[in-house]
């Protein structure tokens, strides 16, 4: 008699079906440092400065802080520039709706926190994870597994407790239906950047699609302070460039390196995951607005930050979309032009000599290819 068969059993991920560990750090570090333009942002307005000029020359300094680094990589041999003209129209159509969702998302943020107390439209804003959790499903990008709901909810959670124990009624609550509005439409715009951000123009490298996307919002932008008469006011750091330094830290730091990490970690662990992860972002914020504020810290907004990283630890742990393989690049990933070496890196981050990873096909994307990292900016 032959042995019985033994059971089959579910397929056990393995530590290769995981995103990179390098992925989720690296949208942890854009989160730290965008974490950082509150307090900027409020250096900034206490000198003078005004919300449509703050975002101007936020974009303008990281806008060339971005040329730069592309320019000095594509001489260092280690990029190859990619022209519109090589994209397809649907590639170009994104990359140009990312632009513009980048300068929604920040004039309506800025012209929010003018108009409500910051922690509401913080509240408002912070619900962009939830919007690309349900985009994703709908498109059948990704699914919502257990690990991710749960996740999401802790993260939310989280986050609930860092902002929302900022609001002092003994202090006042400021809130106005537009301003918070506002809020919510930059959550969407992000939710939008996030969603099509992923695949939409994947063949432009993470440095050079950011530098379209910083050179819109600073086009835009000054676009905007001509009609409404607000030139003056664009150049208000001119007249006193004593503000100078803290505008050119902002732009480098809270804004062209964060925004290059941003963009690479949704392409490494997908749109939900880097929205959630995102949300480590106010707890940079509170923590920074404790130690250059003099803001309390309360203990429910140290509980919230454990419970946001807590959901980073489970995304990490849970296996990725359709246990395919993701190979682990540096900081970013530039395309393979030769398609035998995409197929062999593939193959050989599943562990096996084919040249189709286990899950590749119609509704997975492409893999980013493991490169040399850069220096840094």
């Amino acid at each position: 008699m032959s042995p019985m068969p033994a059971p089959d059993r579910p397929p056990v991920a393995s530590a290769a079906d995981r995103p990179p560990v390098s992925g989720f750090l690296i949208v942890i570090v854009a989160a730290s440092l965008f974490g950082t333009l509150g307090p900027l942002s409020r250096f900034a307005y206490d000198a003078g400065m005004e919300p449509l000029p703050f975002v101007v020359w936020r974009g303008l300094i990281a806008f060339i802080a971005a040329i730069l680094f592309v320019t000095w990589r594509i001489r260092r041999g280690s990029m190859r520039l990619t022209r519109l003209a090589e994209l397809d129209r649907g590639a170009r159509l994104s990359l140009a709706v990312a632009g513009l969702m980048g300068f929604t998302l920040n004039l309506a943020m800025f012209i929010s926190f003018d108009l409500v107390t910051i922690a509401l439209a913080l509240l408002g804003f912070y619900t962009y994870p939830v919007i690309v959790a349900v985009a994703n499903v709908a498109l059948g990008r990704e699914t919502l597994d257990r690990p991710r709901i749960v996740a999401l909810a802790l993260a939310i959670a989280g986050m609930v407790a860092v902002v929302a124990s900022q609001l002092d009624p003994a202090v006042g609550i400021r809130f106005d239906a537009i301003g918070f509005g506002l809020a919510l439409c930059a959550a969407l715009s992000q939710a939008v950047f996030v969603v099509i951000s992923k695949t939409g123009y994947q063949k432009v490298p993470a440095a050079q699609a950011m530098t379209v996307i910083l050179g819109t919002t600073v086009v835009c932008g000054v676009g905007l302070a001509l009609v409404t008469g607000a030139g003056a006011a664009i150049a208000y750091p001119l007249r006193d460039p004593s503000i100078l330094p803290l505008l050119a830290f902002t732009g480098l730091f809270a804004a062209a390196i964060p925004s290059i990490l941003f963009l690479t970690g949704i392409r490494l662990v997908g749109g939900t995951r880097a929205g959630i992860l995102m949300l480590f972002e106010p707890v940079v914020g509170v923590a920074l607005a404790a130690v250059l504020l003099d803001e309390a810290l309360a203990p429910i907004q140290v509980l919230g930050g454990i419970a946001i990283l807590g959901a980073a630890l489970i995304l990490q742990r849970s296996a990725a979309p359709g246990g395919r393989p993701v190979a682990a690049p540096a900081i970013e990933a530039d395309e393979v032009e030769d398609a035998d070496e995409a197929s062999r890196l593939r193959g050989s981050a599943a562990g096996t000599d084919g040249p189709t990873a286990p899950g590749a096909g119609p509704g997975h994307d492409p893999e980013p290819r493991a490169v040399r990292a850069p220096g840094g900016p």
